[in-house]
């Protein structure tokens, strides 16, 4: 039997994070935007969600709130996603770093006051923590653009024991593509098994020279589109699975 590194993306995958991640957007909006108003509008976090397949890093959330609450629809937000979120942080002199660091100091602020509620707006999808409990601990890797404390209070949260050192987050300042190149080169002997909700990070494995047998899988359970969907099942190199799947890897 073929020995398998099961590496899996986190939220979208393993983690249904769209409201709390939208909830904490906009929490650090209020702290950015002085008109921002204390009650979120009942209708923004449904907005959220549908913009969430275009969202790659969580300090994004912060800017598509403010989007959403100033009026912009969804969908013309995730028809040009990178430019209305540039144009936003040129417009209001915003800097990336600044807004990665508010935005964990207040998922942090979050745990340390309401840790229960916090949790509870972060579900496993169904079936994936029995499946995580499974694959021993040597074989499974997380790889994802979330900061790693939060990954590991999670999983703490649901009885998955996974060393901290095996979250590959956005602490340590990697793509995915170059995280999955390390991997195969410290374990030349493994199978990588690669699965990812967001079709990008899955040709970026396809393009990164020397990832040739990595097995990639879109998790049509997560944050993209039907026509990321369509796209994925016209790329050779990249099988659609859904969640019922997961426990036959």
């Amino acid at each position: 039997m073929t020995n398998k590194l099961y590496a899996l993306d986190f939220d979208g995958v393993i983690c249904d994070s769209a409201i709390e991640t939208g909830i904490a957007g906009w929490k650090v909006a209020l702290k950015v935007w002085a008109d921002m108003p204390t009650e979120m509008p009942d209708d923004l976090l449904e907005k959220f969600r549908q913009v969430r397949p275009v969202m790659e890093t969580g300090y994004e959330a912060v800017l598509i709130m403010r989007l959403l609450y100033e009026g912009m629809s969804a969908d013309t937000l995730m028809s040009a996603f990178h430019h209305q979120i540039e144009a936003l942080m040129i417009r209001d002199d915003m800097f990336v770093d600044e807004l990665k660091e508010v935005f964990g100091k207040t998922r942090d602020e979050w745990i340390r006051d309401d840790f229960d509620s916090w949790i509870a707006m972060n579900p496993l999808f169904e079936g994936i923590a029995e499946k995580l409990r499974t694959i021993p601990t040597d074989n499974l890797v997380i790889i994802t653009t979330k900061q790693e404390r939060f990954v590991d209070h999670i999983l703490k949260a649901n009885q998955i024991s996974l060393p901290i050192a095996q979250v590959y987050g956005l602490d340590r300042n990697m793509s995915k593509q170059q995280i999955l190149s390390d991997l195969h080169a410290e374990k030349p002997d493994m199978e990588i098994v690669f699965i990812e909700d967001r079709l990008p990070a899955l040709i970026n494995v396809i393009t990164e020279d020397g990832l040739d047998d990595i097995k990639l899988y879109l998790a049509s359970w997560g944050y993209n589109t039907a026509s990321d969907k369509e796209s994925a099942n016209n790329i050779d190199r990249i099988s659609v699975i859904h969640l019922s799947d997961m426990a036959l890897l």
